[in-house]
């Protein structure tokens, strides 16, 4: 079942994951990592699964046939071109991917171009966006292409000149001689791609060699974006007498049309092209935007049952509730903490809805949209249209936004049934009220924890986790693996994922973390970001304060304590240090602190918060600590961290939905009161800690769960209670639009 190597035990990668599948609450008795950056006072916990390994080293190695399928170019005039196999949706991995390049090649960054790559089934399942993986599955792969494009272009170099190979150097983007005559690598491009030239042994250069990655850089494609030329997906004029395209849809989640009473007179409307009944509502298209939604507003329609007519939150928590899994060490009989939390639903909500343009003929399509999982977008648009797979072109469009939203491809598949019904192109967009009601969502979640104690240490923490179903149905990208999610499969992919991304960083002896997901509420849910731990850790960070409260121990020195690691307690306690822990506050006023650690990397937080008065706190400073393996750009990962920040603020004080009679009453950023700039914080700092291993960690993901932690318990200690319901101030203090 295992084999020893050293004083550690590795399991099979496999036979590990069977098991995860097969028993998701296992206890491994093998210990990881544990020595010196253990709190011998603690009583120690077992590894956690995701500890050996996690969703990164899962999705590594199903990446492993086809890490080296990359798509790099360097033309005549030098500049090089790699088209990217993940989607850039605003996390930055287009300029970090850009700087493996310039480094290896010894390139200017301004001369390498990152555009994202089509939908290409040879891949298999190496083209998904998500889980924080991007990063740490490209890193190698992209290196070592540019590094035998740079020998190549010093091989064909020294064959023009007749020396050996080892006597050159290169320096921005030209091959250099001893004596100092140079050849520009657009020169030498044509040379270089000679398959007769042969390059063998190339290695990729140690850190010690490093001169772009790891140092601060702006983002390659900043200056389009803010002055207004950087083309998104409705902004693309790729396919003549594509007309716009709305969806008037149900007044019910997952309702479908059955019956358009007025069509006539909305085909008599000014502008209005041709509508059709697609399977999620009626399409209509008109000669603009503008037309298309008023046709959209006049038309009637009948329709059908949606999967939650007539439920709202509360009844949705009460099956929540009735549904999770009894805790197992019993209350009453030993000195337990004891809390119960809800976490509302949360849209999505990225910037740019969803869109899509689509062009579908008798015997073929193409398409461009955001897309996180373009091959399986592919598969699924050709079956549906009843296409082979090589007649579907889909072009992958980075997106302003995507949080986990565009893992699933629903923009685009009715985009081309749009277009097929209509027999002519169309540029399809989502309404904002449509993304917020019938987009996707973060499902709400009831949480139960008991933390008990025992001689002034934490014997066990258990915490079950009930949510609605989060949908998996995109599986690993690609269609074989989507087909296995549907159904009871969508259970299996939910706690893999959770085992394998989900940890609790503390020694609190015998931690248990359960998840259920009941069938019988069926919402349009995706994964967002930071997918479970956002709010098991956010509660568990709660119930780290009160743990500290009750054994009479400062917050942040009982985490430091408790930490099983010692990179994550550097994190710490530089965040303590930088951000002046424990200093004097005045009435209403706290510090909040958290930590997280996934994803082979640690964030810590601490906030400052005003909360004077309570139904209107405000975060007025913030230092945030981030070890994240090998930072690639520093700048890109502060840029994270406040973004996490953001969206911790939101989440945590004021973001979510209320469902009422099977449909979300927000409509809009503003009734969904997402966090604006004077909610965000002017004094923010954040740190990167020194490389702590070779290769990068995750980090699009990471800081979120730390954010709502430390968050949450400055509210806590601000206003002297214990929230339990998030967002903490969650009123309807609005008048919601229509159904439809």
């Amino acid at each position: 079942m295992s084999e020893q190597i050293g004083d550690k035990v590795a399991m099979g990668r496999r036979r590990f994951l069977t098991y995860l599948v097969a028993a998701p609450t296992l206890t491994v008795a093998a210990r990881w990592g544990l020595g010196a950056d253990v709190a011998q006072a603690a009583i120690i916990s077992p590894p956690r699964p995701s500890e050996l390994y996690d969703v990164g080293d899962f999705y590594k190695q199903t990446c492993e046939p086809t890490k080296n399928m990359i798509l790099l170019e360097v033309a005549e005039d030098g500049d090089a071109t790699l088209w990217l196999h993940r989607m850039e949706v605003g996390q930055g991995i287009t300029t970090a991917s850009a700087m493996l390049v310039a480094e290896e090649l010894d390139l200017p960054l301004s001369k390498v171009h990152v555009p994202m790559r089509d939908a290409d089934p040879a891949l298999l399942f190496n083209q998904l966006t998500g889980g924080s993986t991007s990063m740490r599955t490209v890193y190698e792969p992209i290196r070592q292409a540019a590094a035998e494009a740079r020998a190549r272009m010093v091989a064909a170099a020294a064959r023009q000149w007749d020396i050996s190979a080892a006597q050159l150097t290169t320096r921005d983007g030209l091959v250099v001689t001893p004596d100092g005559r140079t050849a520009t690598y657009g020169s030498l491009a044509s040379a270089a791609a000679d398959p007769g030239l042969s390059v063998i042994g190339v290695k990729t250069k140690s850190s010690s060699e490093f001169r772009v990655i790891g140092k601060p850089a702006k983002r390659i494609d900043a200056h389009k974006m803010v002055t207004g030329q950087f083309q998104y997906t409705l902004d693309l004029g790729v396919v003549p007498g594509a007309k716009p395209c709305l969806v008037h849809r149900a007044p019910t989640i997952q309702g479908t049309p059955k019956q358009v009473r007025n069509d006539a007179e909305v085909r008599a409307m000014p502008g209005v092209i041709d509508i059709a009944v697609i399977e999620t509502g009626v399409a209509i298209l008109a000669e603009t935007f503008g037309q298309a939604w008023d046709a959209k507003k006049a038309l009637r329609v009948n329709w059908n049952a949606g999967t939650v007519d007539g439920l709202s939150n509360d009844d949705i928590f009460a099956k929540l509730e009735a549904a999770t899994v009894p805790l197992a060490v019993p209350g009453g009989l030993v000195d337990t903490i004891d809390a119960e939390f809800r976490f509302a639903p949360v849209s999505h909500a990225p910037l740019e809805s969803n869109s899509a343009v689509a062009d579908v003929r008798d015997d073929r399509a193409e398409i461009w949209s955001g897309l996180q999982t373009p091959i399986y977008a592919q598969q699924d648009i050709a079956e549906d249209l009843g296409l082979p797979q090589d007649a579907v072109k889909v072009h992958v469009v980075q997106s302003g936004g995507a949080f986990g939203r565009r893992l699933f491809h629903d923009g685009a598949l009715e985009a081309a049934r749009a277009s097929k019904a209509f027999g002519r192109p169309v540029k399809l967009m989502w309404t904002r009220t449509d993304d917020m009601r019938h987009g996707r969502m973060r499902g709400p979640s009831f949480h139960r924890v008991r933390a008990t104690l025992a001689a002034g240490q934490v014997a066990s923490y258990e915490h079950r986790i009930t949510q609605t179903k989060t949908d998996f149905s995109h599986g690993i990208g690609e269609m074989i693996t989507a087909k296995l999610s549907v159904g009871p499969g969508n259970l299996t992919y939910a706690q893999s994922f959770f085992n394998l991304m989900v940890e609790c960083p503390y020694n609190f002896g015998v931690v248990t973390e359960v998840l259920n997901e009941p069938e019988d509420i069926q919402l349009n849910t995706a994964s967002w970001r930071s997918v479970y731990s956002a709010m098991v850790r956010g509660a568990e960070e709660l119930v780290v304060d009160e743990i500290a409260a009750k054994l009479g121990k400062d917050a942040y020195k009982f985490r430091r304590e408790y930490l099983k690691h010692d990179d994550a307690r550097a994190v710490l306690d530089k965040v303590a240090t930088e951000g002046g822990w424990g200093r004097k506050m005045p009435p209403g006023h706290a510090q909040g602190i958290a930590l997280h650690v996934e994803h082979r990397g640690s964030c810590a937080f601490l906030v400052e918060m005003d909360a004077t008065d309570p139904k209107r706190p405000r975060v007025y400073r913030a230092t945030i600590v981030a070890d994240v393996g090998r930072p690639i750009n520093p700048l890109g990962i502060e840029a994270q961290m406040i973004s996490g920040l953001t969206d911790g603020i939101s989440t945590t004080l004021r973001t979510g939905l209320h469902i009422k009679d099977g449909l979300p009453l927000e409509g809009s950023y503003s009734q969904s009161h997402f966090a604006r700039q004077k909610d965000s914080p002017r004094d923010v700092k954040v740190f990167v800690m020194p490389p702590s291993r070779e290769e990068p960690g995750g980090v699009g993901e990471l800081p979120v769960p730390a954010a709502v932690g430390a968050i949450a318990c400055a509210y806590a200690r601000a206003t002297g209670t214990k929230p339990r319901h998030f967002p903490i101030n969650f009123d309807i203090d609005f008048d919601p639009f229509p159904p439809n």
